[in-house]
């Protein structure tokens, strides 16, 4: 129904049956929505402009979104093309998100490079989790995918407790793009303490220290904040250089916050003469949810391009047959296992997309983020929004947010008041703390009831309708 054309409109070559957008009126519309979205955060009170027409709130809420479309894309990948139940795609999220933060952390990856790995890891252990799909379906898989939702967190939590923190939170860089070129340097060869000011909020300053030309022990060094405490060795900031003996020579740290740092080289008695470069280099810094809003949005829709296009390849051909009927997909030749695991590696990888792109638009990570009822969430997202559908993800994300974020802290009020009363023989505690899973699964129930197909289906029945006036009917 995506692809019919208005009246009187009709395909002459089959380069005009292949497009997307169908008509010249499609892709200005879509453009104009995708140009829209990226106005927001310059409107916003904490964007460049600093005009101030719309709350920071709602830049953060459409940037989270955004990272649930991702993920609820990949999920619709493997519930609604290919039919296969999951409940352990947030697992899959957190993977993407621990990987990507222990590469940044731990090995030096920029956000750029820990981005495609982890969705990349991600996308393998999704395969481990998708060969039991060769014995198993339905109600069967569902529980072998559960599975996941509950060993992933273990390993996460407890085997590799050193480098993910276990129950700890773990603070994770933000994206950067540079350094640049070098603005400033000084050069000193003696106890010195060098004041500068630094850090701006999008535009960032990287202090280098580098001790060279040692002839004995290397002079101790610190780094204090605007605030006057020392930066201690492991702050997220901070990269600690050593030289071929093991020895601290020096430092890397991203001055985010504006005021005046001060560099501190203590000598003591046997320290050797020495001199020591301190350089100061600009970066663009994406720490901002302003700044981050221009890499996840943007990837979002490049995500929901590309999961668009599946359909029409043969892989996606491959995927619907054996979601409709898996048997007469096989004896048409349809390798169903191998069109299967694609389907988990694939719903991983963008589960792991969207992890990675949670981890570092939070700056923090905690093994809470990704619970079981996460897992569910997703999926009532994707039942709300119409498995199946392209359109589906944002529909269904969209519309869960708003029941969060405006629809439920509206009712609670009311509903606290009227409840106790209707309800005399329950506890007035026991009904406050039940309002919001009632909400949220009376509107699940409604959705099953009234639109079991989504509300996706119900827009491309309008739209449908509306190119076909005025034989709508």
């Amino acid at each position: 129904m995506a692809n019919i054309y208005p009246a009187g409109v009709f395909d002459t070559e089959y380069k005009q049956d292949m497009l997307i957008d169908r008509t010249p009126r499609d892709k200005l519309w879509k453009n104009l929505a995708f140009v829209a979205l990226l106005l927001v955060p310059l409107l916003s009170v904490s964007g460049p402009l600093g005009l101030g027409l719309i709350s920071d709130q709602y830049v953060s809420l459409i940037g989270r979104i955004s990272i649930f479309v991702i993920a609820v894309q990949g999920l619709n990948i493997l519930v609604g093309y290919t039919g296969q139940i999951s409940l352990g795609h947030a697992a899959f999220m957190a993977i993407g998100a621990y990987a990507s933060a222990i590469l940044a952390r731990e090995l030096g990856f920029t956000f750029w490079t820990a981005l495609p790995v982890s969705a990349l890891l991600t996308g393998l252990i999704g395969l481990l989790f998708g060969l039991p799909s060769l014995r198993v379906k339905g109600f069967y898989l569902a529980m072998a995918t559960l599975a996941a939702q509950f060993i992933i967190p273990w390993v996460l939590r407890y085997p590799l407790e050193d480098v993910t923190g276990g129950t700890r939170p773990l603070s994770v860089p933000a994206p950067m793009i540079g350094p640049f070129v070098a603005y400033a340097e000084d050069e000193v060869g003696e106890e010195a303490t060098i004041a500068f000011e630094a850090g701006e909020t999008y535009i960032v300053d990287v202090i280098t220290l580098e001790i060279v030309d040692s002839s004995g022990a290397l002079p101790a060094f610190e780094l204090r904040s605007p605030a006057g405490a020392v930066v201690p060795a492991g702050d997220i900031n901070m990269t600690v250089h050593k030289d071929a003996d093991g020895r601290l020579s020096g430092f890397s740290f991203i001055a985010t916050k504006a005021g005046d740092y001060q560099v501190a080289l203590i000598t003591e008695e046997e320290t050797g003469a020495f001199r020591a470069r301190i350089r100061r280099s600009k970066a663009l810094s994406f720490a901002s949810d302003v700044a981050m809003y221009y890499i996840i949005v943007p990837l979002a829709v490049l995500m929901m391009f590309l999961a668009r296009n599946i359909t029409r390849t043969r892989v996606g051909r491959a995927f619907i047959s054996v979601r409709d009927n898996d048997l007469a997909a096989e004896l048409l030749g349809i390798n169903v296992f191998a069109y299967k695991l694609q389907a988990f590696f694939l719903s991983a990888v963008y589960a792991g997309v969207a992890g990675c792109l949670l981890a570092f638009e939070r700056n923090s990570l905690s093994l809470d983020m990704f619970r079981l009822d996460v897992s569910i969430e997703m999926l009532a997202m994707l039942i709300i929004g119409g498995a199946g559908f392209p359109l589906g993800a944002m529909f269904g994300v969209t519309f869960i947010r708003f029941l969060q974020e405006a629809a439920i802290p509206t009712l609670r009020p009311w509903l606290s008041d009227i409840l106790p009363q209707l309800l005399p023989f329950v506890e007035a505690v026991n009904i406050t703390s039940a309002i919001n899973p009632i909400l949220f699964g009376g509107a699940l129930i409604i959705f099953l009831v009234l639109e079991p197909r989504g509300i996706a289906h119900r827009w491309e029945i309008l739209k449908v309708a509306w190119k076909i006036r005025p034989y709508s009917y």
